[in-house]
């Protein structure tokens, strides 16, 4: 039995890596835009880490598709599609410098 969680395996596929890793880059871009002022809005060239965690998770995300299609696959879209907009929204930011 192994004594690591199945986040960490990174040879197997694992949604929930996927997503964390997005949403953490999401929200880490905002941070680093300066996010809850509105009026200290600013691009950071930080986020371009930001931006490669977005990308990583993405490609987590897409490792997690199965060929034939099922419910299960069309939520893995569904989450790729969101993942895609977290990596407009970083770049949107980081065009703001």
């Amino acid at each position: 039995m192994h004594l690591v969680p199945l986040i960490f395996r990174l040879r197997q596929k694992s949604l929930i890596r996927g997503l964390l890793l997005s949403l953490g880059a999401f929200f880490s871009g905002l941070r680093l835009a300066g996010f809850p002022y509105i009026e200290h809005i600013h691009g950071s060239n930080w986020e371009i880490a930001a931006l490669a965690g977005a990308a990583w998770g993405m490609a987590e995300t897409a490792r997690c598709l199965q060929r034939k299609w099922s419910l299960y696959h069309a939520g893995v879209l569904i989450v790729l599609y969101s993942d895609l907009m977290i990596l407009v929204a970083i770049v949107a930011l980081l065009a703001l410098s």
